[in-house]
Parts: C-alpha cells; structure tokens; sequence
C-alpha cells in the first residue's frame, strides 16, 4: 500500500546519485527532507513489475515488537526476495548487529535504510564501516524549490560556474521564470518537500520536526538528559531571535543557567541534528570544545517557522550558509567579507545597494545581493548559489 500509493509526478535528482546495487547502503537525513519518498519511489520505479523482490519496512512497525529483523530476514530470503528497504533504522535498537549478521548470512541480498543524520554508521556496534555506502540528503535547494513546486527544472551548475558565467546562467533562467519572485517565497516555503499551499500548517509541521529531533534523537543519541530538553528549546528560541549570532558562550550559558562546557556540547549536537550552523574562522584548526564564531539557525523556513519577524539581512545569510556548505567548507570571514569558502572564495552579503568597501581590491571576492535578476560585474544575485545542488 505505501508503494502504490507513492506519487511518481517529481523525483529528485538525488535518486540518480544513489548506487543502489551496493549490498549496504544508507541514506541519512534530516527528518522531513524526503528520505523515506525517495526510497519508495526508488522501489516502485525498479520493482512495480516484481514486487515479490523487494520488502519495504519502517523499523518502528508494531511487528518488531514480537520479531526481530534477522528473523523477517531468513523469510524474505526463503521467498526469493533480493532487496530489503528498512526505513528509520534508527528506531530499532540492534540495528546494526543484525544487518551485519543478515549480509554475512545472505551475501545475494541487498540492503538500503535511511536514519537519523545523528546516526553512528562508522561508530555502530557492529563494523559496518568497511561495507556501507553512505549518503546524506539535504533538504530542497532554491533549483530543485523550482523544479518540485513550479515544474521548472534546471540543471545542477557548480560553483565555479556560477562564479565565472553568471551571465549566461541568468539569462536562461530568467527566460523561463522571473527568479527574485520565486526566490523570496522559497525563503518562506521552499526548503522542505511538504508544503501544501498552508504556510501556517507547513510551520506547524517544522515546529513538529524541531520538537521531534530536540525531544527524541538528543535524548536517544547524545545521551542528553529529557531534564535539560526545556533548556535546549529555550536555547533554539535564544539563537533564532539574535541570529547571526556573533557568540558569547558566558552571556549564553548565564541565559539558560547552565555551564560554557555543557552549552557546547549542545551548540554541537544541535549541528548535527541540523538545527544550526556552527561557522568558525578556521576550520582546520578547529577544537571539540572551541567556541564557534558565528551561529546560524539550519535553513530560512525554520528561521521563519519560529514567527519573530526576522531581518531579511539575517534570512540572506542563513540561506547563503544553508546552500554553500552542502558541498563545500564554508567558514565566517570575519573582518574580511560575511563568508569564506573553500578557503579562497569571499563573499559578502547584502541588498542590491551592497557596495564592494569592505572587500575592495581581494581577489575572488564577490558580492551576493537580494533584488536582483541579473548580475553586474562581480556582483551576483544571491538565489544564483541556490542552483548548486
């Protein structure tokens, strides 16, 4: 039933990255940025003919209270079965060791799950470090907003095409649709695949998601006592009304009365849940307990999810943030431009008054600007690093 029921009208690009004929393949997230469409999508688009050799389970099913999942994997095996999909492995507590034993067991089988972004793979109780093939998923980027929201699709450019043919990028898309438009309702609506046409239902489900990850997966896998929960939303709520927050971990931990060592020790689980950014001026030299420079809330629909009328200066920087550290370093620039990337590329942030004073005469220095539709000189539109992924 949940894979016929499966929408096939838009699949992301991400389904074609995926090497799903690797025995052992994860694919981790976020909650809500899509992982378990995906999976379905991918099945009924290979197995709709043979569904016999594919089994779907999500790991919090009623059955694994009185089965386990080696035993469901000795049935499907005996059936013919080829490849098992387990969605939110997260959720069942021997994951790992059993995996492990069903593909020494059964090497013909086939095995892909999704799970928490918090998920140990490397680190689990069974060494499945040498065999997985792991993915992360991310939510929409501004390019895949327009595919999946508006039914225009463009291809991936990369960052250094951006940079070096912004001209010709932008004249193609503005001939198809005018972005700026679109650009400013992706920054309320467009990060995550659920919205429905009601902005304050879509709110609703983000404030769900915030709750989820704060409440279950900080307890389950930081070992967070549920005591300091109500501290940590005090602390989500604290950085989305100062953000960009330049830190002061003292004036933090006075806040939420709690110790500096214990506030970074949460400032980083909350990155890994992919709450916040943590943006450092060097991140090579960076320390597990080393302050961060600068603290951006994870995307802008969250920032506005949280309903404290936030600057669009600050919106501007969390989505520049958001979409460049998918697949690049990106550190806070500090005196010299809003944002290093790579360690070479510098970019400041602003309006389309933004002028070049601060990062005059810097090689690879670049300005990202809101209200605008084409570039001019090395002053690009900022939804132009939202076709990147």
């Amino acid at each position: 039933m949940f894979i016929s029921q499966t929408k096939m009208d838009i699949i992301r690009d991400m389904i074609n990255k995926i090497n799903w004929t690797k025995q052992l393949v994860a694919i981790k997230g976020s909650r809500g940025v899509g992982k378990t469409t995906l999976m379905r999508q991918y099945i009924r688009k290979t197995y709709g003919e043979n569904p016999g050799e594919a089994l779907y389970c999500v790991m919090d099913s009623i059955y694994f209270s009185a089965h386990s999942l080696l035993d469901l994997a000795e049935k499907f095996h005996l059936m013919g079965g080829k490849h098992l999909f387990l969605d939110e492995v997260h959720k069942y507590p021997t994951w790992s060791q059993e995996i492990k034993e069903i593909i020494d067991l059964y090497p013909d089988m086939k095995i892909t799950f999704t799970g928490s972004s918090l998920i140990q793979i490397l680190n689990a109780d069974a060494d499945l470090s040498r065999r997985v093939l792991s993915y992360t998923m991310e939510g929409l980027s501004f390019r895949e907003f327009l595919h999946f929201y508006k039914g225009i699709e463009f291809p991936i450019y990369t960052l250094d095409e951006v940079l070096s043919n912004a001209d010709d990028i932008c004249n193609k898309i503005n001939s198809v649709c005018r972005p700026q438009q679109m650009f400013e309702e992706y920054l309320r609506v467009g990060y995550y695949p659920f919205y429905d046409g009601n902005e304050t239902e879509y709110y609703s489900r983000i404030e769900n998601v915030i709750s989820f990850i704060i409440e279950q997966e900080l307890i389950q896998f930081c070992q967070v006592d549920a005591a300091y929960i109500r501290k940590i939303k005090a602390m989500m709520l604290f950085l989305a009304g100062n953000v960009p927050y330049e830190v002061n971990i003292a004036k933090l931990a006075s806040y939420l009365e709690i110790n500096k060592a214990t506030v970074l020790s949460y400032l980083n689980y909350m990155e890994k849940t992919e709450l916040i950014h943590l943006l450092y001026t060097d991140n090579k030299s960076v320390t597990k307990m080393q302050k961060p420079d600068k603290i951006y809330i994870h995307n802008p629909n969250m920032l506005n999810s949280m309903g404290l009328n936030c600057p669009i200066g600050t919106l501007r920087e969390c989505f520049v943030v958001n979409q460049l550290r998918v697949n690049h370093n990106v550190e806070y620039g500090n005196t010299t431009g809003d944002f290093k990337v790579d360690g070479k590329i510098l970019f400041e942030v602003g309006g389309e008054g933004k002028s070049f004073n601060q990062i005059a005469d810097i090689p690879n220095s670049y300005i990202l600007a809101d209200s605008m539709e084409f570039p001019i000189g090395k002053k690009l539109p900022i939804w132009l690093v939202g076709m990147i992924y």
